[in-house]
């Protein structure tokens, strides 16, 4: 009668897993799929992607980031900045984990069961991906108020605009090695 009793718990725990995994792909194709859509509509209002890192919330434009996918394991490197997290096998492909607040001195990114790898897209030609501790979904720019070199959502929320190509072609950003 006990392990009846126990059979039950371990069960409904599996279950709720594989629900978790269900739910977080089909949350996951569903925000590809209006990342796309963002992307073919020119004409609608800017769509860009709001994410946490470090301690701070960043847009990222869709037409720069490919895609987005939960922090793999990272093999680190050895003799490199703080930085560089190391590499990734994210479907056969190495690519290099960076944390932004840290390459930006804002602190580390923290790492929980939102965090997520937002990868660069294949057009910067740079295998990269950025640890990110939460990503918030499609933000629309255009109806955000301009503070300075940020912008402020309808809630008081600021967000900075990141340029993932100005990035890649930051010197500082280029040389991971020590």
């Amino acid at each position: 009668m006990s392990s009846a009793v126990h059979a039950a718990p371990e069960t409904r725990v599996q279950s709720d897993g594989a629900g978790r995994r269900t739910r977080l792909r089909q949350y996951q194709v569903q925000l590809l799929e209006r990342m796309q859509a963002a992307r073919n509509n020119a004409g609608a209002r800017i769509n860009q992607l709001g994410v946490m890192i470090g301690s701070e919330r960043f847009l990222l434009d869709l037409t720069q980031i490919g895609e987005i996918v939960p922090a793999p394991a990272v093999t680190v490197v050895p003799l490199t900045q703080p930085w560089y997290l190391g590499l990734a096998n994210i479907r056969g492909n190495l690519i290099s984990v960076i944390d932004l607040g840290r390459y930006q001195l804002q602190g580390e990114t923290t790492v929980g069961s939102d965090s997520r790898v937002v990868t660069f897209a294949g057009g910067l030609g740079f295998n990269c991906g950025l640890l990110v501790s939460r990503v918030y979904g499609l933000r629309h720019a255009a109806d955000m108020e301009v503070t300075g070199d940020r912008l402020r959502d309808a809630e008081a929320v600021e967000w900075t605009p990141l340029d993932l190509a100005a990035l890649v072609r930051d010197t500082r950003f280029l040389h991971v090695g020590f």
